[in-house]
């Protein structure tokens, strides 16, 4: 039984004495907007949402909600996977739409402090105008907020070469389920001073405080990129020609792979004239290079196409232009909404040692087989990260919402059994926490549950996220 307390008229007078009632939202048609993310057929319904817009609002909102015992969910962009945002005790939700400033570019040191309500896609626009780069893109960037990227660990097409958001992390200050303000490191790129707090709260999905404040490291943006999208006319040699590449020595920016249905669906969606898929095609792989010398680059590309013809590949389309790569680039991110416009589905998050990649797709399909679903795989290739989108088609309730979980632990058993885990960059939030014993021992779960009790004594923050 949970004993959270109910917003009362008293709590909402104190909200709005606090952020003004403008940003003080308890009609049912707004607080529906924050009911949902882009994860499918969950909905919870706040009782209030609050728009507050410094440090010492959120600090002064938490207290209360610590004092009154009221459940606090904070929330991004909402375009979350997991439901790791989603109000399930209803309660406080907390929007950090107005944290929307970008408060300090330092071009000497090569960093920039943000709050976490500025959208990824005009941070990095930002930076890239002072000839820079952040490299962390998600498939949604151009409407997820940076603070969600910090909550999710997330990751995108440039991690293969890059890295993720934990990667570009230096500091973050944080409103604590107590009201307390914290920094966790410094504006430093070598930091050994105890515990690294910031590496602790990157990726925690907002269960153990709130992000106000983010200082990110940047790196000098590389000045041309050059790219091409190679047809299979097998899956599993389109998975295997990802680990190839890297033993040749190449280290490509991006490495995409869309099979056959993902494609085939996103083409229409987004009604491409680039791409001819011809009949025998079953999987692509799309491969970006970067640098600073376009000699280089084609060299580069050239070596990369003779690796991938040894894995009976079709013809390879090389991007002509600026406008081509933007049409294959467009291809790739809408795939997922071209999924979900054509069927109902769940999306599976996995990851593996990318050179396990053709094994975790052919165990994919035959565990599909088995259960009786369809699934259509495209993902990060050169991370190995796999995102299984299992289409609902003919399968009845029972076997939707009954045994098609154990065909999804099936899948996750294969993933460990790989070396690999449950989630590269969406999170667990709510739809995968029933899975993690699969990854992990009693011992590392009941280390997480004194983590969270650290920072969040009273269980308020983001509850039932990750683990009950």
């Amino acid at each position: 039984m949970i004993d959270f307390a109910k917003v009362n008229t008293r709590h909402l007078e104190a909200f709005r004495e606090i952020v003004g009632a403008t940003y003080v939202i308890v009609d049912t048609e707004s607080l529906d907007n924050y009911a949902h993310d882009e994860t499918e057929d969950l909905h919870y319904l706040p009782e209030v949402v609050l728009k507050p817009d410094t440090t010492e609002q959120l600090s002064r909102i938490m207290r209360l909600c610590q004092q009154e015992g009221l459940p606090v969910t904070p929330r991004g962009g909402g375009t979350g996977l997991s439901g790791g945002a989603l109000p399930q005790w209803g309660g406080v939700l907390i929007s950090m739409e107005r944290f929307n400033r970008i408060l300090d570019l330092d071009e000497r040191n090569l960093q920039v402090t943000t709050e976490p309500g500025v959208i990824t896609e005009v941070l990095q626009d930002a930076v890239k105008e002072k000839g820079l780069f952040y490299p962390p893109d998600p498939s949604s960037r151009g409407s997820c907020f940076i603070g969600g990227n910090i909550a999710e660990n997330s990751g995108g097409p440039k991690a293969v070469k890059y890295g993720v958001v934990k990667d570009y992390v230096l500091n973050l200050e944080m409103v604590l389920p107590s009201g307390d303000v914290i920094w966790t490191g410094a504006n430093v790129l070598k930091n050994a001073t105890g515990y690294n707090l910031t590496q602790l709260v990157v990726g925690s999905e907002g269960t153990l405080g709130i992000v106000t404040k983010i200082v990110l490291r940047l790196i000098p943006l590389p000045k041309f990129n050059l790219l091409m999208l190679v047809p299979f006319r097998s899956a599993e040699n389109a998975c295997a020609a990802v680990s190839a590449i890297f033993r040749a020595g190449f280290t490509p920016s991006a490495m995409e792979f869309m099979e056959r249905d993902a494609l085939d669906w996103a083409s229409k969606y987004v009604d491409s004239s680039t791409v001819k898929i011809e009949d025998d095609v079953q999987a692509h792989l799309l491969i970006e290079v970067d640098g600073n010398y376009t000699e280089v680059l084609m060299q580069e590309m050239e070596g990369i196409a003779g690796v991938v013809t040894e894995f009976d590949c079709g013809e390879i389309l090389f991007a002509e232009d600026h406008q081509q790569k933007e049409e294959l680039w467009k291809l790739r991110r809408r795939v997922a909404e071209a999924v979900k416009a054509n069927s109902v589905y769940k999306e599976e998050d996995t990851v593996v040692p990318r050179a396990e990649l053709p094994v975790l797709l052919k165990g994919v399909k035959d565990i599909g087989h088995k259960y009786g679903f369809h699934s259509v795989c495209y993902g990060h290739a050169g991370d190995g990260n796999l995102h299984v989108n299992i289409i609902r088609g003919e399968l009845t309730e029972e076997q939707w919402n009954g045994t098609l979980k154990e065909g999804i632990r099936e899948i996750f058993l294969l993933v460990k059994q790989l070396g690999g885990t449950i989630s590269g960059e969406h999170g667990i939030g709510l739809v995968q926490k029933s899975y993690m014993d699969v990854i992990f021992d009693n011992t590392s779960m009941q280390l997480m549950r004194q983590i969270k009790q650290v920072f969040d004594p009273s269980n308020i923050l983001n509850r039932g996220k990750i683990f009950d």
